[in-house]
């Protein structure tokens, strides 16, 4: 297994978010988890990219523990996680988003940004991901400026910017329409073939994605894993189905796992 986390517990005071989650992800799979509100998956997710450190547990990238150690040492190991930068700074064009990401992957940080943008490495580094998300021709557009699929893509962008092994996304298709959601999962397909990447983990919620894109489905529900298994298992699980979609999915939790 590429990324490797066992027992994940993560306490908020008496609250159980996570209770003795353990999953694997081997190279070349593409795997999604879902799960009802409240079942635990943005905590997973945040704890798998070192944002969160869990109450119990631990993960481990290529068999070195890398629970809690953030998410920028995170994406030096070769673990990226979609920036959504361009939430966090609307008014950057395509390429100083990209330019950005490059940035974090090179450790030139200090450095001013006027100079970075005359750096080759930088320059050339984001142009290449530009080209690669087709989104060469609007690197000089300001990112609040792209239409909603676009600004997915470039979230999308800037993780590969980082040049990982495995990158792990949050709902990269919410709040687009339906031929977006394709053309996005299409083009982040054929990059990560094309870059080498080893594997891609995604929370989302859009089950025609999940079960069109997915090698193996892992569902939560009130933060524990519920299945783990490839999609047509998923599908021909009819109490799986119900729990994943919230048509038996019950509103309460443990106080304490």
């Amino acid at each position: 297994m590429i990324l490797q986390a066992t027992g994940l517990t993560k306490l908020y005071g008496e609250f159980c978010a996570l209770d003795g989650v353990s999953l694997g992800v081997a190279a070349g799979e593409f795997v999604s988890i879902v799960g009802p509100n409240g079942a635990g998956k943005s905590t997973l997710i945040n704890i798998l990219t070192g944002v969160t450190r869990p109450s119990a547990g631990n993960v481990r990238f290529k068999d070195r523990d890398v629970g809690g150690v953030g998410p920028a040492r995170l994406a030096r190991l070769g673990v990226a996680r979609s920036f959504q930068l361009v939430q966090v700074f609307p008014d950057l064009t395509v390429l100083e988003t990209l330019q950005a990401a490059v940035v974090a992957r090179l450790g030139r940080g200090r450095r001013l940004f006027s100079s970075l943008a005359r750096d080759r490495a930088v320059q050339e580094g984001a142009l290449e991901v530009a080209e690669l998300f087709g989104l060469g021709d609007e690197r000089h557009v300001p990112a609040r400026q792209l239409p909603q699929g676009d600004k997915k893509l470039l979230d999308v962008a800037s993780a590969f910017a980082l040049k990982p092994e495995i990158i792990l996304l949050d709902e990269p298709t919410s709040g687009v329409s339906t031929a977006d959601k394709t053309a996005i999962m299409d083009t982040l397909v054929a990059a990560s073939k094309r870059v080498g990447l080893k594997a891609i983990v995604q929370v989302e919620h859009d089950m025609d994605i999940v079960f069109a894109y997915s090698d193996r489905i892992i569902a939560l529900h009130q933060g524990r894993v519920l299945a783990d298994a490839a999609p047509a298992a998923i599908l021909a699980d009819q109490r799986v189905m119900d729990t994943v979609i919230g048509r038996r999915a019950g509103t309460s939790r443990a106080s304490a796992c």
